[in-house]
């Protein structure tokens, strides 16, 4: 069994997502980043940067138990502990590890940046509208390369798009206008909504 300290930001989003798409059992454990509950002594012996998500799998490499924290990095072991989302020719390989990384270094912290200084007490209009429009040119990049092939990476499911979802999810519900207009994008979106481990990923 894993346990999942997660919230419904893109990165717990993207950790849930990993465990329900590779059939893993878990059970999830929610942490409440209002109230703190990231910066309990308890949890930072998990991780000391108090970010979620993390899990323990307590039946690991060897049998021992693991603690891992970074949403793309507990992507990766579920996909590698369940035998899934991995591309089944090597040679895709640095394709889908390129998309992986778009998704996970260049959307996500974009996007975090930009509902920060939306959020902020005092928003800086030119401030929260650089980092849409950076939102939104990440994604008209991923709406031509999606014009291209039915996933992130040609026509099989991959750790990519598991990635990319997360972030694309959380930014279609904050800030819909970010990544409309966009009609393969959308496409791509829909495919991934309409999958049952994906709805009961997103439900925190």
């Amino acid at each position: 069994m894993i346990d999942l300290y997660a919230a419904g930001t893109s990165n717990g989003m993207r950790a849930r997502i990993a465990l329900e798409e590779c059939g893993l059992p878990y059970k999830l454990i929610p942490v409440d980043l209002a109230k703190g509950e990231n910066k309990t002594p308890q949890f930072l012996a998990m991780n000391p940067n108090g970010q979620i998500p993390v899990i323990v799998d307590h039946e690991g490499p060897g049998g021992l138990s693991v603690t891992l924290s970074q949403s793309t990095a507990i992507l990766l072991y579920c996909a590698e502990k369940s035998g899934k989302f991995m591309p089944k020719d090597p040679a895709v390989w640095p394709a889908v590890l390129q998309a992986l990384m778009s998704a996970s270094t260049d959307v996500t912290p974009i996007f975090g940046a930009y509902f920060a200084a939306a959020r902020a007490k005092e928003p800086h209009p030119p401030t929260v509208q650089l980092f849409k429009d950076r939102v939104r040119g990440l994604f008209q990049v991923w709406d031509a390369a999606l014009a291209k092939s039915k996933y992130c990476v040609g026509d099989e499911l991959t750790v990519a798009d598991l990635s990319l979802y997360a972030g694309y999810a959380r930014i279609k519900a904050a800030a819909p206008d970010a990544v409309e207009g966009m009609p393969n994008v959308a496409r791509w979106g829909d495919v991934m909504a309409a999958r049952p481990a994906i709805q009961r990923a997103l439900k925190f």
